[in-house]
């Protein structure tokens, strides 16, 4: 059996072989776009090291062959079921001799079975038998000179499902920067007036992206020198609202036909397209980014053990400087999530979102002590009650009075096409209507 695919556009197997991360990068390939030279590990050589306690036979010579001509590298972890931020990743690695390639593997293989890896595919019912796959690729360098920097970027408003890209960009630094939120980044729209040439490159790999896919996607760059780089590719996965306005808006625009964009909809997304927000003239004490709407009051909890502890006895929200993958049970316990760090594609943003809980990001003045939080100057001892808008950004003390949006023309315009297939135009509630139509479609 052989272990290791070579990326490339004639590359044909499934994400369940080569992972989806790496699946994406053969797409990138396919669509001529800048991808950095590699290889995958495939998922089938994680199993067998999961089962066997050691790297499958063969497979030390075909890594000895597939690193000729390789320097640097990075090795990521790829499971068929996107896992952010759960999996180890090297960066950096100099490939001296075959043996740094079959550690590195080792290493990332390894991580499947991490706690905070299982905690979330127990989570998102993801079975522990899948495995993940391991992409080495030639490394390019966010922090290489004045003209270097990395990013993530949505074709379409993740939060509204706008048609405007979104994202964020840091001049000079890497990638994990950007996704630990350690370091204060951009809006993606700065990449123009700053590199207008890796812009007009980004512009035009989110449009052929999203014609793929048929769908908003979601991609991680890096640009080096001028020269921009793509890392990864994945439709975007958008919720609530925002998947509603989106299938809406591909179905006006041609893109899919209305009986696809009424099946892409679930009564699930259509509980959470009414969002709640913080009435207006409450006492907000500070203000961050708004990265998955919905507003969460609970106890505050500084650490994950604590919030794991607190969710006992009822909500908390998890208040931390940034989080990061050994968080995960406090994420899953928390009601919502408010960090001082990072933006809409940081850890906490972009599990939160995995998991449908309002978070607010990247609060300037908020400290996070031991037991405490400062933040506009107060003092907020843990077990204190807080409330965070995930659409707003807005942090309330105490328990706030809390509003519902109305339905906006993307969902009843959905909800007409609905009625359209069912033929019952009655007043009905919302998911009702929609699963009329999902009968029709799916005789």
């Amino acid at each position: 059996m052989r272990w290791i695919r070579h990326l490339s556009a004639e590359l044909d197997e499934t994400a369940e072989v080569l992972g989806g991360k790496a699946h994406g990068l053969v797409v990138l390939h396919r669509l001529g776009l800048p991808v950095p030279a590699g290889f995958v590990v495939t998922t089938e050589a994680c199993r067998a090291f999961l089962r066997d306690g050691r790297l499958p036979g063969g497979l030390d010579e075909e890594l000895a062959a597939a690193i000729t001509g390789f320097d640097v590298v990075s090795v990521r972890s790829g499971a068929a079921v996107s896992m952010p931020g759960m999996m180890n990743t090297i960066l950096n690695l100099e490939l001296t001799s075959a043996a740094a390639a079959r550690t590195a593997v080792e290493a990332v293989f390894s991580s499947w079975n991490t706690p905070r890896a299982r905690t979330y595919r127990e989570l998102h019912d993801i079975p522990h038998d899948l495995g993940t796959a391991a992409i080495v690729q030639t490394m390019v360098f966010g922090n290489r000179d004045d003209h270097s920097g990395t990013g993530v970027a949505f074709s379409r408003d993740p939060n509204r499902g706008a048609n405007v890209p979104f994202g964020e960009v840091l001049f000079g630094q890497q990638g994990d920067d950007v996704v630990s939120g350690s370091s204060p980044t951009l809006p993606l729209r700065d990449l123009a007036d700053r590199e207008p040439v890796v812009w007009a490159g980004l512009l035009d790999a989110l449009s052929r992206v999203e014609a793929h896919y048929r769908d908003a996607c979601y991609v991680e760059f890096t640009f080096q020198s001028g020269e921009l780089w793509l890392l990864q590719v994945r439709p975007g996965g958008f919720a609530g609202a925002a998947a509603v306005r989106v299938a809406a808006d591909l179905a006006d625009e041609g893109v899919i036909d209305r009986h696809e964009a009424l099946l892409r909809i679930s009564p699930h997304h259509l509980r959470h397209v009414r969002t709640p927000r913080i009435a207006p003239g409450e006492d907000v004490v500070a203000r961050g980014l708004g990265a998955c709407p919905g507003v969460a009051t609970g106890r505050v909890a500084t650490t994950a053990d604590t919030a794991v502890r607190m969710a006992v006895d009822g909500p908390v929200v998890l208040v931390r400087q940034e989080t990061s993958p050994h968080d995960m049970r406090g994420l899953a316990a928390a009601t919502g999530i408010l960090t001082a760090r990072g933006g809409p594609a940081s850890h906490a943003a972009v599990v939160a979102r995995a998991m449908g809980k309002p978070a607010v990001v990247g609060v300037a003045d908020l400290v996070v002590a031991d037991a405490s939080a400062v933040v506009g100057g107060r003092t907020i001892s843990e077990g204190t009650l807080v409330t965070i808008d995930g659409t707003s950004g807005e942090v309330v003390l105490g328990s706030p009075r809390v509003v519902t949006t109305t339905a906006d023309e993307p969902l009843r315009r959905l909800l007409r096409w609905a009625d359209d297939v069912s033929g019952d135009h009655s007043e009905r509630d919302e998911a009702d209507r929609l699963s009329a139509a999902h009968a029709v479609l799916r005789r």
